[in-house]
């Protein structure tokens, strides 16, 4: 299931939260949910309920942290046909081109790490072994570009949303 629906749950975090650091986490708690659950699964519809499980986890998320929830009729855009439509497709590139480009922008030597790890996707210890460095340096490097990056798209988004208002 994990092969199979991994870009589908992500996509739905993600255009769920607007956020791509908390889709990546939610996308992780859906399917340790998932395992957790396994036992309420019916073989008739995993997508439906992984999308389903994921979708709650996404509400629980934007109501911790005090944003607006998407409307029904957004949710139900979300988890309309099961393939990536051609604009879907568009938005994907348009969106791992920003991530790049946000990933250069970084200081080194977070730069070459979120790219590794963000754009990449590859694990710390392939990074670590690549680098060779200690695995641990790694990770705090990690952790210290997703902050960089986070505060990044913050900002990104409230200058977006400083000119939604004016335009």
């Amino acid at each position: 299931m994990i092969d199979k629906y991994q870009n589908l749950i992500f996509s739905v975090c993600y255009r769920m939260t607007s956020d791509y650091f908390a889709a990546q986490d939610l996308t992780q708690e859906t399917y340790l949910s998932a395992f957790k659950n396994i036992e309420s699964y019916r073989d008739d519809n995993a997508k439906a309920w992984l999308c389903r499980i994921a979708s709650n986890k996404c509400i629980d998320y934007l109501r911790a942290n005090k944003r607006t929830e998407p409307t029904e009729s957004e949710k139900l855009d979300m988890f309309a046909a099961g393939g990536a439509s051609t604009s879907e497709e568009t938005e994907d590139r348009e969106l791992k081109r920003q991530l790049e480009a946000n990933c250069r922008k970084l200081k080194p030597p977070y730069d070459e790490i979120a790219l590794a790890y963000f754009y990449s996707e590859k694990s710390p210890n392939e990074i670590a072994s690549e680098r060779g460095q200690n695995i641990k340096t790694v990770q705090t490097q990690i952790y210290r570009a997703r902050a960089m990056l986070r505060e990044m798209y913050s900002d990104m988004y409230q200058e977006y949303r400083k000119e939604a208002h004016c335009g």
